[in-house]
């Protein structure tokens, strides 16, 4: 499943949608706004898609990562929008027959997508400025 959404990430539920019978591990990979980068303190976190390139390089990456692991259930949520402080901007879910397969593909798919996919952040700061950061950090 992938999904990109303006609506608070449901964790409970990507976990659950990741049960399988067959999987003897799930890794649930969350990424949440910090409060502070360095010395500065972020107040929100904006996101912004190319909303049909982004499905499709997302596809692209569950392809790939089925290909490369024995997955048997993948979910990947992206946030669009404004993301505060300690919520989640971007959760993976991937079950496998194994742990070790688990954690490879989970971190594969994290890594690409913050590389790959056209979805782009900026920060907003609680000196009022803000600044767009670079989708691969």
């Amino acid at each position: 499943m992938i999904q990109l959404t303006n609506e608070p990430i449901d964790t409970a539920e990507i976990a659950d949608q990741a049960r399988s019978a067959n999987a003897g591990a799930i890794v649930l990979f969350l990424g949440t706004t910090r409060e502070f980068t360095g010395d500065r303190q972020t107040v929100a976190l904006s996101y912004e898609a190319y909303r049909e390139m982004a499905e499709r390089r997302l596809a692209e990456l569950e392809a790939e990562v089925r290909r490369r692991w024995p997955v048997i259930e993948c979910i990947i949520v992206h946030r669009l929008g404004v993301v505060l402080p300690t919520e989640s901007s971007v959760a993976i879910a991937v079950s496998t027959p194994h742990r070790a397969d688990a954690f490879a593909a989970g971190q594969w798919l994290i890594d690409s997508l913050k590389a790959d996919v056209p979805i782009w952040k900026r920060e907003q700061w609680s000196d009022g400025k803000s600044e767009w950061v670079h989708p691969g950090t």
